[in-house]
């Protein structure tokens, strides 16, 4: 297994960082499952709705889904697939969510978080959709919300 890179290392040590036991969550990851981390510290995550993210990109292909999101949100995005997505956004977010389309998961809430290089779809296992590129970078709230409001017109026009 190569080593980690500075970069990949301290991104580690970021999204771990609201966790006593970082160790569970590298054994996790090397054993190729998620880590159980909390929110609330470095980050919050808004918990999106499949239909609505494919919706917002049209597409249900990962690819061209990746790309919307990494357009649209510019910051991390985990795809949990066949249910949710997950835009990690800044802490205390989920204070002042107003958004009636998704919650957010901020202090006292988990989350399983993929190893950080983990960026290839799969059918069953969480992903980077959006990978996380530098320590602190996350989605703005009001972009996951505008994605949100666009995704759901887009679905009430349709069945109209």
């Amino acid at each position: 297994m190569p080593t980690p890179t500075a970069i990949e290392s301290a991104i580690a040590r970021w999204l771990t960082s609201s966790s006593p036991h970082r160790a569970v969550a590298h054994e996790a990851w090397q054993g190729g499952r998620p880590a159980m981390l909390r929110t609330g510290g470095a980050y919050d995550a808004v918990k999106m709705p499949l239909t609505l993210v494919h919706a917002a990109a049209e597409s249900s292909a990962p690819d061209v889904v990746a790309g919307v999101l990494a357009e649209v949100l510019n910051g991390p995005v985990i795809c949990h697939p066949r249910h949710w997505y997950y835009a990690l956004v800044p802490p205390g977010t989920c204070e002042t969510w107003r958004s009636a389309e998704a919650v957010v998961r901020g202090r006292g809430g988990w989350l399983g978080i993929p190893n950080p290089d983990h960026t290839e779809p799969t059918p069953v296992t969480p992903y980077w959709a959006v990978p996380v590129e530098q320590v602190g970078k996350l989605c703005t709230a009001e972009a996951v919300a505008e994605l949100l409001r666009v995704s759901r017109a887009r679905l009430e026009g349709a069945t109209s």
